[in-house]
């Protein structure tokens, strides 16, 4: 089927993003269908969305981490492509168009995305022996970042996109790696440029407390992924310069009484040993 804006249905997880998911949700088409997963249980910011926006249903859900809520929004889409951004990001007036065109060019793909604005934090990755596209315009990636992946639901049969083990990080990448194993395509459009605000996609009230959950989960995931991956002994390599790290870190902070920091670090010891330990990504904001 031939991508269209009528047949791609945008996927936006919420947690406390009542500041934010409004300047996201006006630079999306009306005519597009848009689920949003909201993690927060707000009721007042459902009926808000669904009074305001046309084609738009509001899923009030328990906060089961990303993977989790995008395959939730994945498995009530009813259109071909599911388009998953975060709710920090805006699209510029041509970003569909020129998706959409140079798709035409695409035999086959199952993940696009348009690329960040900001190139000093690019949206991809690619190996170096990783094949070009005859079109300059088209770039044949590796992985593309989670806050904007458009996903062809008909490469992944089995209906099982993201690993709901992971509850925040690297799900992303989790799933761009099943799809190259799969020996299929993901693409990066350069004329199609998207906005991402990073880190953002929260209420500025909870930023602290973010920034403990996201480090815990950071290392975390990195663990779980490696050792999913590559087996325990290469994810124990590859963690273990980050443990020494968050270590040394966590005494230093303690000595200088920056209590603060000296949490951030303690969170990423804990991240990894509750990883090493095969204990499930339990852990979550305070209500």
């Amino acid at each position: 089927m031939e991508l269209k804006i009528e047949n791609i249905t945008f996927i936006i997880v919420t947690f406390n993003s009542e500041k934010i998911i409004h300047n996201c949700l006006k630079t999306l088409p009306k005519e597009s269908s848009k689920i949003i997963i909201e993690n927060s249980k707000n009721i007042n910011l459902k009926n808000e969305l669904e009074y305001n926006y046309d084609n738009i249903e509001v899923i009030l859900s328990e906060n089961k981490g990303m993977g989790a809520s995008n395959n939730k929004g994945l498995n009530n889409c009813k259109t071909q492509f599911a388009f998953i951004i975060n709710p920090d990001v805006k699209f510029k007036e041509n970003t569909l168009i020129e998706l959409i065109n140079c798709s035409k060019s695409i035999d086959d793909f199952a993940i696009l995305s348009p690329i960040n604005s900001d190139k000093k934090f690019p949206n991809f990755k690619i190996k170096k022996n990783n094949r070009n596209t005859s079109n300059e315009n088209i770039i044949s990636v590796d992985y593309v970042d989670g806050f904007s992946m458009l996903i062809n639901r008909e490469k992944f049969k089995d209906k099982t996109y993201f690993d709901e083990n992971f509850f925040l990080y690297l799900e992303n990448t989790d799933l761009c790696l099943k799809a190259k194993q799969n020996n299929e395509n993901i693409y990066i459009i350069k004329s199609s440029v998207i906005e991402h605000l990073g880190a953002s996609s929260s209420d500025n009230n909870y930023s602290q407390d973010m920034e403990y959950l996201r480090n815990w989960h950071w290392m975390w995931s990195k663990f779980y992924f490696n050792k999913k991956h590559y087996g325990f002994f290469m994810a124990f390599l590859k963690i273990s310069l980050n443990l020494f790290s968050a270590i040394i870190k966590f005494l230093i902070n303690l000595i200088t009484f920056n209590n603060h920091k000296k949490k951030i670090y303690q969170m990423r010891i804990l991240g990894i040993f509750n990883s090493i330990l095969g204990k499930k990504s339990w852990y979550r904001l305070n209500d």
